[in-house]
């Protein structure tokens, strides 16, 4: 019997290392893949135990028990970390929630944000980059035939320029057999500005990359260095002097896999395979991804969606924001910014501003700029030039003249910038489009000259009155935001978001407003609006 005993034990841990290997789930309770992994192993020793106990008559009285034991312990588990979630959710810690964020409501635009270098701008976005790095790699077929470009391209600022850089990895299983020992050549660098890109090639190969295998696997290289860390999205980066790294932010959960949050940083040397584990705020200045921009999305949305309780996010979703579809980066003072908008919960087409988020410290600002949502933005573009079929880069966001907008690439078919587009983000009717062979700085005066006359002059109010609100709604028409009052009186107003865009997206019912306005009717139309 104890014979049967060791054999099921020792079968029972060859299969669960050989599983380990393949898997590589984290030692972690708060890993869910960590009580996968131990289900799946209990199932198997009890399958084992049973099958090298099929002639003992005893063994098999049992198997009732053991299955009852089996499904028991599956059922805790199954039950047992839905409740743990349950009891560490949103619905008892919306506070928690709201606050896995920090972010500083008090910045202004146009002096926070310093006017746009176009000598520094990265116009070209990671598609067209990928397909300069393709460009490099077929110039050099010793290489294409061995090697693939990876699709990364991380954006880094690397010695004050505007990169994207990814690595070359091994074309299939053969190919890294036939190539592991000198490992992977170089990388590709492509500058976001001028759209210059090369293959740096290495002295020393790169060994650890996610096309090696076995050992050299860097996930797997990774997990038996660290066996009870939960990776998060590694990025490839370069240091001031050109050294390949890869960045592997470590996450911490609160029960399993709730409320993720940056442990630690682990950067790789892909070369030799030395990694060395810092602090979040010890790591070193050269380094640009420590946070995800997914997880740094999921925190803002956390601190849009529940910052007045759990049922207000559900029922009432007063003052609910989210951000918007997309995002995009910009590189400001030696480190690499995420951007995307801020908009309500409900559908809607304009935002009531956006926020900036260093990817490195996570320092995150809110700027209260109401406006068209960037893909609004980018129909608008495309619709000035429909008859070409281009399709719009997602934009970058500059303060051209101290005015938020805008700044999108038209490209054709083949992926190449025909055009470039200038959309004011308050009004993104208000659209330039030059040919790209003018250059940025043609597109730039051209769209300055066109709004120069087309700024909205708000007409003096002839009127004025005090009124207490007894409803306010707001709904979106052409990309612009318009609100509509009720008063205590039950007079109805209605006002765009242009009149005042820092006053009324906050606005609610028995708040006291002045306004001004040009005559008495049934729906008046407030030019002005300031708070007693």
């Amino acid at each position: 019997m104890l014979k049967k005993k060791i054999i099921s034990i020792l079968s029972t841990v060859l299969i669960g290392g050989i599983l380990y290997y393949i898997t590589l789930p984290a030692i972690n309770i708060h890993s869910i893949g960590f009580w996968f992994f131990l289900v799946f192993i209990f199932a198997i020793y009890c399958t084992i135990d049973l099958l090298v106990s099929a002639r003992d008559i005893e063994t098999w009285k049992k198997v009732p028990k053991r299955i009852l034991i089996g499904f028991t312990m599956v059922i805790i588990i199954g039950i047992g970390m839905p409740l743990i979630n349950l009891c560490l959710s949103p619905l008892f810690h919306a506070k928690e929630y709201s606050n896995r964020i920090e972010i500083n409501q008090e910045k202004e635009f146009s002096k926070e944000i310093a006017p746009v270098d176009f000598s520094t701008l990265p116009l070209l976005d990671k598609a067209s980059s990928e397909k300069l790095g393709d460009r490099v790699m077929g110039q050099m077929p010793e290489l294409v035939s061995q090697f693939y470009v990876s699709d990364l391209y991380s954006q880094i600022n690397y010695n004050d320029t505007i990169v994207r850089v990814t690595p070359l990895e091994y074309n299939g299983f053969f190919k890294y057999f036939s190539n592991r020992k000198d490992g992977v050549k170089g990388y590709i660098i492509v500058n976001s500005v001028t759209g210059k890109s090369s293959l740096e090639k290495l002295e020393k190969g790169m060994k650890y990359v996610d096309s090696a295998w076995f050992n050299e696997n860097l996930t797997r290289h990774l997990r038996f260095q660290y066996p009870t860390k939960i990776f998060g999205e590694k990025t490839f980066e370069i240091d001031n002097e050109g050294n390949p790294f890869w960045i592997v932010p470590t996450i911490k959960y609160k029960g399993i896999g709730l409320k993720a949050e940056i442990a630690s940083v682990i950067i790789l040397n892909p070369i030799d395979g030395s990694s060395k584990e810092y602090k979040v705020e010890d790591v070193p200045n050269w380094v640009d991804h420590v946070y995800s921009a997914s997880l740094i999305i999921e925190q803002v949305n956390d601190w849009g969606k529940y910052k007045q309780g759990f049922w207000n996010s559900t029922f009432g979703q007063k003052n609910v924001v989210q951000t918007t579809e997309g995002y995009n980066y910009i590189a400001m003072n030696d480190d690499v910014y995420l951007y995307t908008g801020i908009t309500s919960v409900s559908t809607d087409e304009s935002n009531i501003g956006f926020i900036l988020t260093n990817m490195r410290t996570k320092e995150t600002n809110f700027y209260k700029v109401p406006g068209a949502e960037e893909y609004s933005a980018m129909e608008s573009a495309k619709g000035q030039v429909q008859q070409m079929n281009y399709e719009a880069s997602f934009p970058l966001l500059i303060n051209l003249n101290n005015r938020a907008t805008y700044l999108l690439s038209l490209k054709d078919a083949a992926g190449l910038v025909k055009m470039y587009a200038f959309v004011d983000v308050e009004d993104y009717q208000k659209v330039e489009i030059t040919d790209a062979s003018e250059g940025i700085e043609k597109a730039s005066e051209n769209y300055l000259n066109k709004i120069w006359s087309e700024d909205t002059k708000v007409s003096a109010s002839k009127l004025e009155k005090e009124i207490q609100i007894k409803k306010i709604t707001s709904t979106t028409i052409d990309g612009t935001t318009h609100y509509y009052i009720i008063d205590i009186n039950n007079q109805k107003y209605k006002c765009s978001i242009k009149v005042a865009r820092d006053i009324l997206p906050f606005l609610e019912e028995n708040d006291k407003i002045k306004i001004g306005y040009q005559e008495e009717k049934e729906l008046i139309s407030i030019d002005k609006i300031s708070i007693e």
